[in-house]
């Protein structure tokens, strides 16, 4: 296991094979940080010593955090000087003025210009709120400043889901420079929740082109999570065009690499398929997964394999050394019947914890799970990490408000402070505007409709009350979709309640696609939590990860599958409609996928119990997967 303060490798564990553009792949999201941040801080140490400024193009959102983060540190405690340093930001939106809550302007500021030397006259971002008339003149202009600089020494990019670059969207010209551009719907729904609604987010954005992205010196595009995978392929593999995805025309540049986490490389094809590309190390992971692959190629169950199976999709290698068919077949039945538990936590009552970063996670991802640890006796907990009270419709806390202030009229309970109560939130829901945060009390209202929902989603799959825990971690109070870092805080709350429960089992979320980032944060500060734990001589629990809120984990990934019975299937839909705020219609439904949250975890089990019968195991109505963590950064 990875101990507290263990030193993280800047370098990639390694450089991909059959991509059209150079790729590397990272253990985890904070070495792609660090590693970045190194090279930014080399150029600015060695244009500070040719007393020549370096020149950055910068992007915005979720990705570069951790750059912007580690080059702070670097600053104040290196002395990494950025006095020198001149800076273009790729893109803002328009209409939105610099201190809007959603603006590029004051997003870079607070996450990054703040904090450092850099001299407010060397910051360059596109004028959002530049009257319309104005905006060519004010794009020329823009151009013309990254000429004067000497153009761009390193430019850092993120990509969206539908390829973009900076919001070069689907289609734009090769040749385009900085202009007004218009948002795809598919970036519109990506942002949708840092407005608070679709409905909210800016129709257009001014952006660097595609032409002046490409006459960079350096360019790293860097891309974290599962949800950027699909996209990463056609960008670096896929015979696409540059114009369907903007982030495809890197591969015309001499000095572009990406930079990729496991995560986001996983369905490339020196990752997923390696054997493809040649001869390949077979360790027992690979055979497993060489395996199960070439059983949906052939649409054959495993113990149905032949010799020629293997032969026919390049696979000769591995059935000359750990053949032949029958017997690999075989070792991979085996390993996947030994993954099926109807009895997850043993048949002796353990203490298990169930870590949820949002209050209805657990019932979605693991909810049969939970119903069967609790009809086999074990004493449940679950800590809800976060209120979620960012994602509680207006309409609803409204309601909440008058049913308070209804109650407290009917019994008499402080009648004044509740009628003085409703009118600040009244007030304050008819005032807000589109994209602007609550006030703290709203916030409250809408936090106590998650938390009743989550005590009535465990409760019905059959936790006690009293086994429940509403952490209300402070880094998820902000009252945005943007969330401080984990700090100090985060990690003491959480190791607390390890200590003092001492499971035997723990179990956190693995869905790191989750496109607000909470799930990702919320599983950083459990394994830090442990690794303190582990550093001072505690017993570590086993740590199992779940999926199902936005992607389940493929059979070869497993470690773990419980099935699900029907009447399990049932009780489990039934726990989840207890979060009735997020039913119908959730505030952030995540992007590409309709369907709720209930239909989507279902289907998800189903999925996988359908790809174990199809496979020559057991059929079962559904299955819920467990992967056990590995002591792996996250």
């Amino acid at each position: 296991m990875l101990q507290a303060g263990a030193e993280v490798h800047e370098s990639p564990v390694r450089a991909l094979k059959g991509t059209l553009v150079p790729c590397c792949v990272f253990d985890s999201n904070r070495q792609v940080a660090r590693y970045v941040a190194k090279l930014v801080a080399d150029l600015v140490r060695q244009k500070n010593a040719a007393q020549a400024p370096a020149v950055l193009g910068l992007p915005t959102g979720s990705t570069p955090v951790g750059v912007y983060r580690e080059l702070i540190r670097m600053h104040r405690n290196e002395g990494l000087d950025f006095s020198h340093v001149v800076t273009f930001n790729l893109d803002e939106y328009f209409g939105l003025q610099p201190t809007q809550l959603q603006s590029y302007h004051r997003w870079m500021h607070e996450h990054f210009f703040d904090h450092v030397n850099i001299a407010r006259e060397n910051i360059h971002i596109p004028d959002g709120a530049v009257p319309l008339d104005r905006v060519d003149e004010h794009c020329r202009q823009y151009e013309d400043a990254i000429r004067k600089a000497g153009g761009i020494d390193l430019m850092l990019l993120g990509v969206g889901r539908n390829g973009h670059i900076g919001f070069n969207e689907p289609f734009s010209a090769r040749h385009s420079r900085t202009r007004l551009a218009t948002l795809d719907p598919v970036t519109r729904k990506s942002a949708a929740s840092d407005f608070f609604s679709e409905d909210a987010v800016p129709l257009q954005a001014i952006t660097m082109g595609v032409a002046t992205i490409l006459e960079a010196k350096k360019i790293l595009l860097i891309a974290l999570g599962e949800q950027k995978a699909a996209i990463i392929r056609e960008a670096v593999e896929g015979a696409t065009s540059s114009e369907r995805v903007p982030a495809a025309a890197l591969r015309e540049h001499p000095d572009a690499t990406f930079l990729l986490d496991e995560a986001s490389a996983a369905v490339l094809t020196d990752v997923a398929t390696p054997w493809v590309l040649g001869n390949v190390e077979w360790h027992d992971a690979l055979i497993k997964r060489a395996v199960i692959w070439l059983c949906q190629q052939r649409k054959k169950a495993l113990l149905k394999l032949a010799d020629s199976d293997f032969r026919a999709h390049n696979l000769h290698q591995l059935v000359r050394h750990h053949g032949p068919a029958q017997r690999l077949a075989q070792r991979v039945f085996d390993w996947l019947m030994q993954t099926i538990a109807f009895h997850p936590g043993g048949m002796k009552p353990r203490r298990v914890l169930c870590f949820s970063p949002h209050p209805d996670d657990d019932v979605i991802s693991m909810g049969g799970t939970l119903i069967r640890l609790c009809e086999d006796g074990h004493e449940v907990h679950v800590a809800y990490m976060t209120s979620g009270n960012i994602a509680v419709f207006d309409h609803d806390a409204r309601r909440a408000a008058d049913l308070v202030a209804e109650y407290n009229r009917l019994f008499g309970i402080d009648r004044e402070k509740s009628l003085s109560a409703l009118a600040d939130v009244d007030r304050s829901l008819k005032s807000k505007t589109p994209g602007q945060a609550d006030i703290p009390c709203v916030l409250q209202i809408k936090a106590l409709i998650r938390w009743g929902e989550a005590k009535a989603g465990a409760m019905f799959a059959g936790c006690r009350e009293e086994d429940l825990h509403f952490l209300d971690l402070p880094f998820y109070q902000t009252g945005t979709i943007a969330k401080r870092p984990i700090g100090a805080a985060d990690i003491k709350i959480v190791r607390k309640l390890i200590e003092r429960l001492q499971p035997e089992q723990i179990y956190m979320a693995g869905d790191l696609s989750d496109p607000h980032g909470t799930h990702r944060l919320c599983a950083e500060t459990i394994i830090r939590a442990i690794q303190e734990i582990d550093a001072t001589g505690g017993k570590p629990p086993e740590v199992l990860l779940y999926r199902g809120a936005w992607q389940e984990w493929a059979a070869h990934e497993i470690d773990i599958a419980v099935p699900l019975r029907p009447d399990d299937i049932e009780r489990k839909r039934a726990a989840i409609f207890c979060h009735e705020s997020q039913k119908d219609r959730a505030l952030f439904p995540g992007p590409d996928d309709p369907r709720e949250f209930w239909q989507r975890a279902e289907d998800r089990n189903r999925h996988t119990a359908d790809v174990y019968n199809q496979l020559g195991l057991p059929e079962y109505f559904a299955i819920e997967g467990f992967v056990r963590w590995n002591g792996a950064p996250i």
